[in-house]
């Protein structure tokens, strides 16, 4: 796969899922609801995300497959998050 701009879609994608976690710190306000681990994670994956995002395309298919991992990584850091305030497990 030919990785060059992110295409509308993804930057929706992103947009939506950093709403989403801007929306996760400001919403945890007890200390029992607040994951800042999980949090700081999923912030540094946005960063990671953008970076690889700017970086050169050619990387023998390596670049590419690092976005798909992190994008995984970002669902199932989200999903973690979802879990944890459905399920009471707040700082973890």
């Amino acid at each position: 796969m030919s990785e060059t701009k992110p295409s509308r879609r993804e930057l929706a994608i992103l947009a939506a899922s950093a709403a989403m976690a801007a929306g996760l710190l400001g919403a945890s306000t007890s200390a029992e609801a607040y994951q800042g681990n999980m949090e700081r994670a999923l912030s540094a994956l946005f960063s990671a995300l953008a970076s690889l995002r700017e970086s050169t395309p050619d990387k023998g298919g390596h670049r590419v497959k690092a976005i798909n991992l992190i994008q995984q990584a970002i669902t199932e850091t989200q999903n973690g998050i979802e879990f944890a305030d459905e399920h009471g497990g707040g700082s973890r």
